[in-house]
């Protein structure tokens, strides 16, 4: 059983009701993480999640598509129907993970999506990132995430683009 957008007072207070009364407790959560949206799960949410050995599966992995890097403008937003919903992450904090993504994917013989997603499942607390593909090109990068094994340094990177 699993829930998905709990913060963490609300899972806390579900797995006390659930030992309390003697019923399932909540296995999985599923809360919109990337290298982007952080602070709703960064923090007390995944320290409970790792306390519980609950299983997390995040969605939103390449930020609605922007972390692909496909878009990097206002211009760049026509080139999906899905464009619209990227207009608030172009920002200097966006553009500074873009380019930690680019520098990073250069070292790795990798694209943007499929460093992101690597940094996902590097994540400490995640068990597995949700991501789609809409082309057989999509799907063969999202297998690569992956093999790419990013090094600390490569973590850091990533991480202090995306604080």
């Amino acid at each position: 059983m699993g829930a998905s957008n709990l913060s963490a007072d609300q899972l806390r207070d579900a797995l006390a009701v659930a030992a309390d009364k003697g019923l399932p407790r909540y296995e999985t959560l599923q809360p919109e993480y990337n290298l982007y949206d952080r602070s709703s799960y960064d923090g007390p949410l995944r320290d409970l999640c790792m306390a519980e050995h609950l299983g997390v599966i995040t969605y939103f992995g390449l930020a609605k598509g922007f972390l692909s890097g496909k878009y990097r403008s206002e211009a760049d937003l026509s080139k999906s129907p899905r464009g619209g919903g990227i207009k608030g992450y172009l920002n200097p904090r966006g553009m500074r993970i873009l380019a930690a993504l680019d520098e990073v994917a250069a070292t790795h013989a990798a694209n943007p999506a499929e460093v992101a997603l690597a940094w996902l499942i590097a994540r400490p607390g995640v068990t597995a990132p949700i991501a789609s593909a809409t082309t057989v090109d999509q799907l063969s990068s999202l297998v690569r995430a992956a093999a790419i094994d990013l090094s600390p340094d490569d973590l850091r990177r990533l991480d202090d683009a995306s604080a």
